[in-house]
């Protein structure tokens, strides 16, 4: 069962925590890559600012799920690049099986209802 703050909260913020975790989990990325991968992996569907990243990624290090490391990108200038933590993992598990229920719950909504093809169309 979902609870409706949780519904809430979860569509503020829980699709952008559980996509920035999903992208580490494949691979350590710095912040404007992780929103080009979001960007490039959804067919520019999702956009997503690098202020609400940058907000994601400062909770997430103030929470231990991930972690930063800096190199070299040039001669003077460092680049911040992020790692997931075992709790980084624990937490992606959570959102996962969230976002899995709500998407269900939707579904079974969507599945009671007559919707109409003139519902589905973008005009």
């Amino acid at each position: 069962v979902i609870e409706k703050s949780n519904t809430k909260n979860f569509f503020m913020s829980g699709i952008t925590d559980m996509l920035v975790l999903l992208i580490l989990r494949n691979e350590d990325a710095y912040t404007y890559d992780i929103a080009k991968k979001i960007s490039n992996l959804s067919d520019g569907k999702l956009n997503i600012s690098l202020n609400t990243l940058y907000t994601v990624i400062y909770k997430f290090e103030e929470e231990g799920y991930i972690s930063e490391y800096r190199v070299f990108a040039g001669k003077k200038r460092m680049r911040v690049y992020y790692r997931l933590q075992p709790s980084g993992h624990e937490r992606l598990r959570f959102l996962i099986n969230e976002y899995s229920k709500l998407t269900d719950a939707v579904k079974t909504v969507f599945d009671n209802i007559d919707i109409k093809e003139d519902d589905t169309n973008d005009e």
